[in-house]
């Protein structure tokens, strides 16, 4: 599948701010993905840039300003192919088990009984969280613990990443959080926004993703940007700024298009 993704992100300051040093996670994670062309514009332009590989393997991007500025812009570009999944050990370290409510460990357990295997299991709980909870588009805030978006029957992508780590700890299997972007539109005519799902390792089969908020595997219509053991770790700006009593306001644009992968098979 071809992709060509727009993500500008501005921040507006009622006042000149002074930017402290920031870290983005916007370059798509390599392995299953065909890059054609990037780019990644920041205004105003930052007096260093370092492009590194992190802990996890995400390709992070870190910059230091120098100056004040009423404004910070980025804007990312880039147009790549996408492959099938293939499932394949990953380097990294393995995120701990997470602590788990019991109302959790008694709905994965009532999934199938342990025996069962991790490939079924996690394809039951795939499935049993995109029937069960609700999706609804709540654009800001952190996820909400695993046990609050099981009592409330709904939550965003990000809410239902977290639930399903914590199901899949509590039958001894660890998990990750993604942060991406997804092919398919939430609503055919609204604003696009960032995807988020889960990768859970498979014995024999390295880290393979799922996506409960569509009741599916993650496959080709999928672009990962970054993971970690939780969101914070996969938050696509971290920075900060000092000043003196000002106001901010964050404005994001997301520009989506896909289409088939028109190159030669391999």
């Amino acid at each position: 599948m071809r992709f060509e993704v727009l993500h500008r992100t501005v921040y507006r300051y009622s006042g000149p701010v002074r930017l402290g040093p920031h870290l983005l996670r916007l370059t798509p994670r390599p392995g299953r993905v065909a890059e054609l062309c990037q780019s990644l514009a920041v205004t105003p332009l930052p007096v260093a840039r370092r492009d590194e590989t992190d802990a996890h393997g995400n390709r992070v991007t870190r910059l230091d300003f120098a100056g004040e500025t009423p404004a910070l812009i980025f804007e990312s570009r880039f147009t790549l192919r996408t492959q099938a999944w293939r499932e394949a050990p990953e380097g990294g370290p393995v995120p701990p088990l997470c602590a788990v409510a019991p109302e959790v460990a008694a709905f994965a357990a009532a999934l199938g009984p342990p025996g069962a295997g991790p490939d079924r299991f996690l394809s039951a709980l795939t499935e049993a969280l995109h029937a069960r909870i609700a999706r609804q588009i709540r654009p800001d805030g952190a996820a909400w613990p695993a046990e609050v978006t099981l009592a409330r029957g709904q939550g965003a992508c990000r809410d239902l990443a977290v639930l399903f780590i914590a199901a899949a700890a509590s039958r001894g299997i660890a998990a990750r959080f993604v942060s991406g972007y997804q092919a398919e539109s939430e609503h055919p005519d609204g604003p696009r926004h960032m995807h988020a799902w889960p990768e859970a390792l498979v014995p024999g089969r390295g880290w393979c993703g799922y996506d409960p908020t569509h009741g599916r595997a993650v496959g080709a219509g999928h672009v990962a940007l970054a993971v970690a053991p939780d969101q914070a770790g996969t938050m696509p700006v971290e920075g900060g700024f000092t000043a003196g009593p000002v106001t901010a306001a964050m404005e994001v644009d997301l520009r989506i298009a896909t289409g088939p992968d028109d190159a030669a098979p391999d």
